[in-house]
């Protein structure tokens, strides 16, 4: 991955990416400020998970499938087990998706498991389980996506692969076909 965003272009969903950024930012932002601020763990725990919630919604379905042209799920099947879905945009799409878009998404997407941590190593060195708990719960909602979103990329390279052996197959074999077809 690239440290430094893509030069040269504007982002394509200058909107999208705001709200990406927006409930992580929240999230974070409030877990730090209240403790400052608010007394009741309970509302500390309802709000941040609540922004976290938020911000997992945002990311799983709607920029992950605008940004970066991704999306995941997970469903059980009939003998009970969880079996993941994903889908991508057809390979012309997704070259022509922005790079800055997609440079936000995903160093956001890490950033931000990353920060949630940071502040459980910090919850376990300061032995508050309570806000252990908080961010847990941020923490497992962030590395669901991650964990979801990396599938969904590396399925998607493999599917890219496949059509592109398939299509060089299907034309080296319609070439050597019209080729001995004119003897």
């Amino acid at each position: 991955m690239d440290l430094n965003p893509p030069q040269g272009e504007n982002y394509s969903h200058p909107q999208i990416c705001f709200f990406h950024v927006l409930f992580k930012g929240a999230a974070l932002t409030f877990y730090i400020l209240s403790a400052l601020f608010v007394n009741s763990f309970v509302i500390i725990f309802v709000v941040t998970a609540l922004l976290a919630a938020l911000d997992f919604w945002v990311v799983k379905n709607v920029s992950g499938r605008i940004l970066v042209g991704l999306r995941w799920w997970n469903e059980i099947n009939d003998d009970g087990e969880s079996v993941w879905k994903f889908e991508c945009l057809d390979q012309e799409s997704l070259a022509r998706m922005n790079k800055k878009d997609s440079w936000l998404f995903w160093w956001t997407l890490y950033l931000t498991a990353v920060v949630w941590v940071f502040f459980a190593i910090f919850s376990l060195i300061r032995f508050q389980a309570d806000y252990l708990l908080v961010v847990g719960v941020c923490l497992t909602l962030s590395v669901a996506n991650i964990v979801g979103f990396t599938k969904c990329r590396k399925d998607a390279k493999k599917q890219i692969q496949q059509f592109a052996t398939q299509t060089i197959a299907t034309r080296f074999s319609s070439t050597l076909q019209s080729a001995f077809s004119v003897v």
